[in-house]
């Protein structure tokens, strides 16, 4: 085990949740060399890490076919002792069949998983989706998991040291699901309801500024300032690592608080915390609604509309119980004798 390539081509969230292989990877063979292949959108993510020998990128855009043979030979030539694929897909499939490695894991939804040399099951039932992954590297003896984990650069931290200068929180309010996603009038009313010295930093990518502005406008919040992008991954880690508090839905701002281990408040609509994608950080609060709803989950990853038109799932979630979660941890100490 001197050459481990671990693959996630898929959601930024994902490839997070995966970086737990190359921690769990690398405390076993410290002497291996450890590479990520990932999707080229995702590219600077893991440019800070320690311990990842060299990062491979998928480019999607510029045709799939062609990047799949062109990835190929890169790995036949890297002569990898083991392949550990964590994508289910046909694309990631091929370049682990035909990797030339002795070790090639993989879920049994793979496609082609019929010519690897480790396959196991994949199910959303009540286990974390790092602990799902833990099967795929069960051929070393390796029984626990360690934290998904990001690293941070002198360079980065610097880079986010003017948005600290006073007490803040981060909200991500988008998602790419719409039922995943927490209503934008029930972030104002969030927002609305905490303290005017508190500076509220509003995060995501550059196809959310239009939802961030939105949130902002309509908010009576003095201190509200939109973030959405105008920050790297690794800065955004950055920012909410040192946050009084992270408000996120059930998508990628979640796990980027995992791998900072960073406060957060993690909201569920749609979908269940029990199929494993749960905050890992040791201040976590996860809050759904109190309602018994018969559609509750409406879906694996969510849907792009709320089929029953009412989407209970999040208006009936009270922001009170999460703005109770910053006040608290702005009160002062109390001091008993």
């Amino acid at each position: 085990m001197k050459n481990i390539l671990i693959i996630q081509t898929a959601f930024l969230g994902d490839v997070i949740l995966a970086t737990a292989l190359a921690e769990t990877l690398y405390h076993k063979y410290q002497d291996a060399n450890i590479d990520f292949l990932i999707n080229k959108k995702n590219s600077s993510l893991l440019e800070a890490h320690p311990f990842i020998k060299k990062i491979l990128l998928f480019d999607k855009q510029s045709g799939k076919i062609r990047e799949i043979f062109r990835l190929l030979k890169i790995i036949r030539h890297r002569k990898y002792d083991a392949v550990i694929n964590v994508h289910r897909f046909m694309s990631s499939g091929i370049l682990t069949a035909f990797s030339k490695a002795p070790v090639r894991s993989g879920y049994k939804k793979n496609p082609l998983s019929m010519f690897f040399t480790h396959r196991c099951d994949h199910h959303y039932e009540n286990i974390h989706e790092t602990e799902r992954n833990l099967q795929l590297i069960s051929f070393t003896g390796i029984d626990k998991t360690l934290l998904p984990k990001l690293y941070l650069s002198a360079d980065i931290i610097k880079s986010t040291e003017k948005y600290k200068t006073r007490k803040y929180i981060c909200i991500a309010p988008a998602s790419v699901w719409f039922t995943k996603q927490f209503p934008d009038s029930k972030w104002i009313e969030l927002i609305n309801s905490l303290p005017e010295d508190l500076t509220i930093y509003l995060l995501g990518a550059p196809d959310d500024i239009e939802v961030c502005k939105k949130i902002s406008s309509h908010s009576v919040h003095k201190n509200v300032i939109v973030l959405s992008g105008k920050l790297t991954l690794l800065q955004t880690a950055s920012l909410m690592k040192d946050a009084v508090m992270n408000y996120v839905n059930d998508s990628a701002p979640l796990h980027i608080t995992s791998a900072v281990n960073s406060p957060v408040t993690a909201i569920f609509c749609s979908t269940l915390p029990s199929f494993g994608f749960g905050p890992l950080s040791s201040d976590a609060l996860i809050v759904e609604t109190l309602k018994t709803l018969k559609c509750r989950p409406c879906g694996i990853h969510g849907l792009s509309s709320c089929q029953l038109k009412h989407f209970d799932c999040a208006f009936s979630i009270d922001t009170e119980i999460l703005s109770n979660r910053t006040i608290q941890k702005l009160k002062p100490a109390q001091l008993y004798d």
